[in-house]
């Protein structure tokens, strides 16, 4: 049997559309359940919560507040975890952190305990599964991503049907304190989910790790293995002449793949995009806050209004996977991004007509089709994110993207009460809503527009003066990996014929 070692079986330089990707689905699809589906059943215990400690609902809502400001608030430190280890450390950290936090809540005296108990330290957990586990769908698919992310994403929506009910019956059999130790066991899945996430390894990444790799399409010679070896025995009889050298050398490569993980911040299209989803948070949350409260305000009895919240869950979770999976379509692939933009703007527009539905008859309609534009756009987040900056840097990028929405989550339902309390009615409630929705497709279209404008009309380059373009030349990035290969290569030239010192 030959003793010759074997690479470790991550390697797949693809994404492969199927196979072990989707168990990769089947366990963010859990992760979801256990992060945000968890996450808004919190809101079940707030009676029992305000009961037990005597305290009013502001005090009480700033649990739910904070578990999901910290869940959005720390992503960036999930991606951080997952660029630096693997996805599949973030999230069994993200699993332990989350689980003893809901059980030391078991053993809460004061609502101050529970601020950082279950607002903090399961926030923290949350957020270091959440955002690696959608990273490593987008790694897996390719063709078939937006269904991939809508199957996913669906959890959340799942989860919270399912969950609330049960919720309930664990407090009236076990009281609050029982359910929320059995719901810090159900997230202990968390570390189940998180073995499932095998790396990959993907071209792009590898290109990158070692950009020569593509240098036989650039037209000129890659080096052999024999130069390959010989410049790396000549780099460290160099290094080792300085240690101080070599380690600020170290530091300097450390520091500037850091960097590398967050270049896309100077991206233009991203930065677009970060604006609108500031947009996109301050709108989003609002109707899920006030839609109940409105009906009971406009007559609807009790049942039917949590009744409308099952609607737009349910309804949410067809967006998910059917805008998904039409997306993924031939004639639709290219235009995700308009999608992305539709679904906004219509969920927009139904905020703005809120305050003309004043009935259950009328409200029914409002919760489909609010929840499914809502289920569509949350499904295409990561995918048109994957499509602004790329497979290699989602992970960072979303844990940006929902760090942009940590602060809009905590701020929007105070403003949309004060709203109500100083107008006497939901009317500007659910307009900021509606206009901040709005604004986020716009800012995208605008941009969309002047980006489609600069190509029709590009500015000459190089040309004559009447702006006719020369003729195109090399390849740049080919060039200039050309002229950084020889120019080690002359330096090792350099280095190998200098003559020995006369006596």
């Amino acid at each position: 049997m030959s003793q010759e070692k074997r690479k470790p079986r991550t390697k797949d330089v693809v994404p492969s559309d199927g196979g072990w990707g989707w168990a990769i689905v089947a366990g963010c699809f859990m992760v979801t359940i256990c992060t945000r589906a968890v996450t808004r059943c919190v809101s079940i215990f707030f009676v029992e919560f305000q009961m037990h400690f005597g305290q009013d609902y502001s005090g009480t809502a700033w649990i739910h507040s904070l578990v999901d400001c910290t869940t959005m608030l720390c992503a960036p430190l999930g991606s951080f975890i997952g660029n630096r280890f693997s996805c599949r450390v973030a999230v069994i950290l993200g699993g332990i952190l989350a689980s003893t936090g809901l059980v030391l809540s078991s053993f809460a005296t004061s609502l101050e305990f529970l601020y950082l108990s279950l607002g903090v330290l399961t926030g923290v957990g949350f957020a270091l599964s959440y955002t690696p586990a959608i990273s490593m769908v987008g790694a897996y698919f390719s063709e078939r991503k937006a269904l991939a992310f809508g199957i996913a994403m669906s959890g959340s929506g799942i989860g919270t049907f399912v969950l609330a009910p049960v919720v309930q019956l664990l407090i009236d059999y076990y009281s609050w304190r029982g359910a929320l130790l059995i719901l810090g066991g159900f997230v202990s899945n968390l570390c189940v989910c998180g073995a499932l996430l095998r790396p990959i390894v993907l071209k792009e990444d590898e290109d990158e790790a070692c950009p020569l790799a593509r240098d036989s399409e650039c037209g000129f010679k890659v080096p052999t293995e024999k130069e390959a070896l010989q410049t790396k025995m000549d780099s460290e009889r160099c290094s080792s002449s300085s240690s101080s050298s070599s380690s600020c050398s170290v530091a300097y490569q450390s520091c500037l793949q850091s960097l590398q993980e967050y270049n896309f911040l100077l991206m233009p299209d991203f930065l677009v995009l970060a604006g609108s989803f500031l947009f996109l948070a301050n709108g989003c949350s609002l109707p899920f806050v006030y839609l109940v409260p409105y009906a009971l305000d406009v007559g609807v009895n009790h049942h039917q209004a949590a009744f409308l919240m099952s609607i737009l869950g349910i309804v949410d979770i067809v967006g998910n996977i059917t805008f998904g999976w039409l997306t993924d379509r031939r004639w639709l692939k290219r235009h995700r991004t308009l999608c992305y933009m539709f679904a906004l703007g219509m969920e927009g527009l139904c905020c703005l007509f809120i305050p003309l539905l004043r009935t259950f008859a009328l409200l029914v309609p409002f919760s489909v089709l609010y929840g499914y534009f809502d289920g569509a756009y949350v499904a295409l987040i990561p995918v048109v994110t994957s499509d602004v900056v790329g497979t290699s840097q989602l992970s960072s990028a979303l844990g940006v993207a929902y760090f942009l929405h940590a602060i809009p989550y905590l701020l929007s339902p105070p403003i949309g009460g004060w709203l109500v309390d100083t107008t006497g009615s939901y009317t500007a409630t659910f307009f900021l809503s509606g206009f901040s929705l709005i604004a986020s497709s716009l800012l995208l279209f605008t941009a969309a527009v002047v980006r489609r404008c600069q190509r029709r009309h590009p500015h000459p380059r190089h040309g004559d003066a009447n702006g006719t373009q020369a003729a195109p030349t090399e390849d740049p990035c080919c060039k200039s990996k050309q002229a950084d290969f020889y120019s080690i290569k002359n330096k090792d030239m350099m280095i190998t014929n200098t003559p020995a010192p006369t006596s």
